[in-house]
């Protein structure tokens, strides 16, 4: 069976830090891209950094690079996004999604797998 599963949102004040993680199990891990999503209320899920298991590549999006960064742990198939610096407009439910190969990592039609998510609240 095919899981995503997210850890590590929160409550956090401006200024602060989270580190999101995203276990995944049952499909062969090295083969496929790893996105982060989020998605906050009224508004569209928004694909904010991927990293591709089969060359290493990273992608980030301008409005969190700096802030943010994905990493990888290919012995315990887990993804990280490692969140400074994080401002109220942050908050927002984050995903991590999976897809074979590669494709246009920032359109979530492009994954085959998500994870339920885990909620990120950014206080001012």
């Amino acid at each position: 069976e095919v899981q995503l599963e997210e850890s590590g949102g929160g409550l956090v004040q401006a200024g602060g830090s989270l580190r999101l993680s995203c276990a995944a199990s049952g499909f062969a891990f090295d083969d496929y891209t790893i996105g982060w999503f989020r998605q906050a209320p009224g508004k569209a899920r928004e694909g904010i950094s991927c990293t591709s298991n089969r060359n290493g590549n990273t992608y980030i999006v301008d409005s969190v690079r700096g802030r943010f960064t994905i990493s990888t742990d290919t012995a315990k198939n887990t993804v990280f996004l490692q969140m400074n610096s994080l401002e109220p407009e942050d908050t927002a439910i984050y995903y991590c999604a999976a897809v074979y190969g590669g494709g246009y990592w920032r359109c979530p039609n492009t994954y085959d797998y998500w994870g339920q998510g885990t909620q990120v609240t950014v206080s001012s």
